[in-house]
């Protein structure tokens, strides 16, 4: 009996040191659509995918760039969404973090492959071109990833009350699980720094060659993305999608101009809410699993996160969901290969 299950794609900042040849190493089998996805970057006088990907070493100047790393990621994913063996595995519904929802689009059939390049690629290179504000994470849970409400309140207070002085901008970008990520322009973000208790020796943590994703000064960017990109790159998904709302987009039923208009505006200026995206898989869909797209692994914590603040399964903590796991897979990363083996076809 097949297992069902809903298909997360990543987001920015998943392909890192470790992931170096991701592409060549586990997708030789998509070289034809690799070559495609080469040739339009090609054609925009930008490295390919294969060059990135088969570089000599890593490089955070290079590989951390939006366009760069947008596309990147994207190849990667979307290869990995192709390997699942859907003889034994039933996806329900597609969602993905942030730039995943390029990604998700595309698995879910709501764009062809080249279409979902070309708007990952068109976006990630409007990001990098204006690179406006910048993004830092900070969590509220706890060691066990229950959540510390007061702790939860006095990131709330702090970023308004930065967002409320003068010259500084702050806002919530992306509910992520246990941990919010923060958008500002520099002001905003150095004072949250300046002023936040350091947590595990590394919070708030600013993200390298990130601007102000999902928040109002993107306004710029997304009107420029619609200038680029045609409403007539979208389809009627094959498969349900998740937004970053919370909001289902069903097979045959999707309004496709709202569709676009979403994806080119208020995805790209207001929060991104991936716990509510992963509440809304959990509960509405009930899958057996979820599986997380490469490349990298990090967001399967933000995934289990997600799951525990929905109390899915009436599961409330780390060693819960740990133990649950242990009893029956119930979160599996493609980028991590004892997991992949199990879902690869």
């Amino acid at each position: 009996m097949k297992k069902t299950a809903i298909v997360v794609a990543p987001g920015r900042g998943t392909y890192n040191r470790t992931e170096l040849g991701y592409l060549a190493k586990l997708h030789a089998n998509n070289a034809g659509l690799i070559k495609k996805f080469d040739g339009y970057r090609s054609s925009q006088n930008q490295k390919t995918v294969t060059e990135l990907d088969s570089a000599a070493r890593f490089s955070g100047a290079t590989h951390t760039r939006g366009d760069n790393a947008s596309p990147l990621i994207y190849a990667c994913s979307y290869c990995d969404f192709l390997s699942i063996d859907r003889n034994e595995i039933d996806i329900l519904a597609v969602t993905g973090n942030s730039m995943g929802w390029y990604t998700a689009l595309a698995c879910a059939g709501a764009l062809d492959p080249m279409g979902g390049l070309e708007i990952v690629n068109t976006m990630g290179s409007l990001m990098q071109e204006s690179l406006i504000g910048g993004q830092l994470i900070y969590p509220f849970v706890d060691d066990e990833w229950a959540p510390v409400q007061q702790q939860r309140n006095a990131i709330g207070s702090k970023i308004q009350e930065i967002d409320g002085r003068k010259d500084m901008v702050l806002s919530i970008s992306i509910n992520l699980g246990g941990m919010f990520v923060l958008a500002g322009n520099e002001a905003g973000l150095s004072a949250f720094e300046a002023e936040m208790p350091r947590l595990q020796e590394r919070y708030p943590m600013r993200l390298p060659n990130h601007a102000a994703f999902h928040s109002k000064l993107q306004l710029s960017v997304a009107a420029k993305g619609r200038d680029d990109l045609s409403e007539s790159l979208f389809l009627q998904p094959e498969l349900p999608l998740i937004d970053g709302r919370g909001a289902i987009w069903n097979p045959k039923a999707s309004n496709l101009t709202a569709l676009y208009e979403y994806t080119l505006g208020h995805q790209v200026v207001e929060t991104f809410d991936f716990t509510k995206a992963i509440r809304t898989a959990a509960l509405e869909f009930m899958p057996d699993m979820f599986i997380v797209l490469g490349p990298g692994t990090t967001l399967g914590g933000a995934t289990a996160q997600s799951l525990l603040l929905a109390n899915w399964r009436g599961l409330n903590t780390k060693p819960e969901f740990k133990a649950a796991e242990t009893a029956q897979p119930i979160l599996a990363s493609m980028g991590m290969p004892e997991q992949r083996r199990m879902l690869n076809a």
